[in-house]
């Protein structure tokens, strides 16, 4: 059993809160999203493994269960093309959940007119593997979001 965490504090939206359909349909897989709060911040590992793929906008952490998780952070911000992102570890680094992977700021991704939701997404998973699925309300960075098990 693998506890998700947030890696942004803010209102939690869910999947079908996110301004894109592959996300929203769950097409990528099942999970949920963050609105994050506004202003510069840093968006944290959602479980402890292996940091597979990091891009500034997106990454995917690995568990020792070989359970993937991609952090999304914003719509469309691959086109920002890092711009407005700092990586604050490498590929392929061993991380920790809670431990800082990437420092931004949503208030300058909504300036842009790119909403800056965060989709926390189970990759190769159904949903039927996740429990606890928060939906909505308030979360801090760090608190859990579902569990897969």
């Amino acid at each position: 059993m693998t506890r998700v965490l947030s890696p942004v504090a803010g209102r939690v939206v869910g999947l079908a809160g996110v301004p894109d359909p592959v996300f929203a349909q769950a097409m990528v897989g099942p999970g949920t999203a963050v609105d994050p709060e506004r202003g510069p911040g840093k968006a944290l590992a959602p479980v402890t493994g292996k940091l597979v793929k990091l891009h500034p906008h997106a990454y995917v952490v690995v568990d020792e269960e070989g359970h993937g998780v991609l952090v999304h952070l914003g719509i469309d911000t691959v086109k920002l093309k890092g711009q407005g992102f700092e990586l604050l570890v490498s590929e392929g680094d061993q991380v920790t959940s809670g431990q800082p992977v990437v420092a931004w700021d949503p208030s300058v991704i909504e300036a842009g007119g790119r909403s800056p939701v965060c989709a926390v997404v189970a990759l190769d998973a159904n949903a039927d593997a996740l429990s606890d699925v928060v939906e909505s309300g308030e979360v801090t960075r760090g608190a859990e979001l579902f569990t897969w098990n």
